[in-house]
């Protein structure tokens, strides 16, 4: 079984209901989920929209290889109503992005773990943080911790208390 960090994450329709449906769908086509982190309001990042993220780290068990997988998470974005446009960062119901697969290094034209940008997304490195703090980034061989201590990354993310 490998321990993958799924951030998942949604700003159309209601945010509390994809992220719950995100969970069960993970649960029922990925694996078990393990932990999971507090949901979190978030401000766009690399687009402006008046309507804030919501987002979550969810740790999963799965037998699943890292391309299976992302086929899989793909279905279930679909699943949910997430629209693919032409545009790499747009308002959509739910996206579900690998972050951590164990500690592989993957690096292929659509897929690379862990994933690319995640040390300079405050929005991703709270949730990670709240879940497992001293994980090591086997790339940058520095603690999730120290990533986010050091993220120049300065939009808004809370801590919500959602509907769940």
């Amino acid at each position: 079984m490998a321990k993958v960090y799924l951030l998942l994450g949604g700003n159309l329709g209601d945010r509390n209901y994809y992220i719950q449906e995100s969970e069960q769908m993970i649960e029922c086509e990925l694996g078990k989920i393990t932990t999971k982190s507090s949901i979190y309001e978030t401000e766009p990042w690399g687009f402006q929209n008046e309507q804030n993220f919501y987002n979550c780290v969810v740790l999963i068990n799965t037998i699943y290889k890292p391309q299976e997988l992302l086929k899989k998470i793909h279905a279930i974005e679909n699943n949910l109503g997430r629209k693919r446009g032409s545009q790499q960062y747009s308002s959509r119901t739910v996206d579900i992005d690998i972050l951590f697969y164990d500690n592989i290094i993957l690096n292929e034209d659509n897929l690379i773990i862990p994933h690319s940008k995640l040390h300079k997304r405050k929005f991703v490195l709270e949730p990670l943080c709240e879940i497992n703090p001293e994980f090591v980034h086997p790339v940058m061989n520095v603690t999730l911790n120290n990533l986010l201590f050091n993220c120049e990354d300065n939009l808004i993310v809370k801590k919500i208390e959602a509907k769940i």
